[in-house]
């Protein structure tokens, strides 16, 4: 209850950060209370080869805090890698940053989201010619037939286990390396259709709300995003988030670039107003016009009653020789 109160109390602004020309627009959120501690769960079984592991995270939505599984994926094209999301505290506001595709592996906050994301690039595998060589070190990899394999063990140096963001009293406090720097100024590539897909089940399950599971979500990892996609589709929706729920909608739309999402509550307000303030003018006007029009249409159809009624005559007209008989239509009302 006092979860939920708080996480009711958060005060949202939007924020939209532009990226480097090279690069994507993304849109980022500011609150006052940072994200929960990131979920222990165990890494699914590896689809097959090409696959590259991204790491589940906590967005931010109409409801609150919700965690969205970590799952496997296709890079969108060979030699990319998925530069994972992260909070930071900044200027008073836990600031969130969208996760990428790019040639390197940018700052994510020194965030220790596991399975060879430590806090900083990634231990997981690199590209070599085209294909992807994964570390059996760091990745659940069953019974899968990969084609290029080997083993390298690190010492991870992090002693803040499962936080969830960067800087600020109990973050993580690192701070990008020039490689890092270079790295987020590189051509970067949006999220893949199946992650958008991914991005948007997640925000429509009830079970991954920070303020219902307490932190544990219901679904942590998905071996893909089409698995955790069926998932929701086969729940109720009382155990959804509610389709209605202000700006849900445009909420989902801005977590595909990596940004939670509570921006549409001002977006849709001023397209409310003037919507309201043109359309009882314009609408008064037609009803008028055509209110005359369709008592003229009946009558029209009976050729002796215009001859005998000369009033009547004028609005029919119109239709047949606009030009000459709107002329005497504009005389009436006068």
């Amino acid at each position: 209850m006092i979860f939920s109160k708080l996480i009711r109390s958060l005060v949202v602004g939007a924020v939209l950060l532009t990226a480097s020309a090279a690069s994507f627009a993304q849109l980022a959120i500011n609150i006052r209370i940072g994200p929960p501690v990131l979920p222990v769960y165990v890494q699914p079984v590896i689809p097959g080869d090409g696959y590259i592991w991204t790491p589940g995270y906590w967005a931010y939505g109409p409801e609150g805090y919700y965690w969205i599984p970590g799952t496997w994926v296709m890079a969108p094209t060979p030699g990319y890698l998925w530069t994972p999301a992260y909070w930071g505290w900044e200027n008073g506001f836990y600031a969130f940053h969208g996760g990428y595709w790019g040639p390197h592996i940018g700052f994510y906050g020194g965030i220790n989201y596991g399975f060879g994301y430590f806090g900083s690039g990634f231990e997981g595998g690199y590209w070599n010619g085209g294909h992807f060589f994964y570390n059996t070190a760091y990745g659940n990899f069953g019974g899968v037939h990969l084609t290029n394999v080997y083993v390298h063990n690190v010492t991870v140096v992090n002693n803040y286990n499962h936080v969830s963001f960067n800087g600020g009293t109990g973050g993580v406090q690192a701070r990008p390396s020039p490689s890092e720097v270079a790295a987020m100024h590189e051509t970067h590539v949006q999220p893949t259709a199946m992650q958008q897909q991914h991005f948007n089940a997640a925000a429509q399950d009830r079970g991954q709300l920070a303020s219902v599971n307490g932190g544990h979500p219901q679904m942590a990892a998905a071996r893909t995003p089409q698995e955790f996609t069926n998932h929701v589709n086969s729940i109720p929706q009382t155990q959804r988030v509610a389709s209605g729920a202000p700006g849900a909608r445009v909420n989902a739309a801005a977590q595909l670039n990596g940004g939670a999402r509570p921006g549409p509550a001002p977006v849709s307000r001023p397209a409310v107003q003037p919507q309201t303030q043109p359309r009882p003018q314009e609408e008064a006007r037609p009803q008028e016009q055509a209110r005359p029009q369709p008592q003229s249409q009946p009558r029209p159809q009976e050729q002796p009653r215009p001859q005998a009624q000369p009033q009547q005559h004028a609005a029919p007209p119109p239709h047949a020789a606009p030009p000459p008989r709107e002329a005497p239509k504009e005389e009436h009302p006068k």
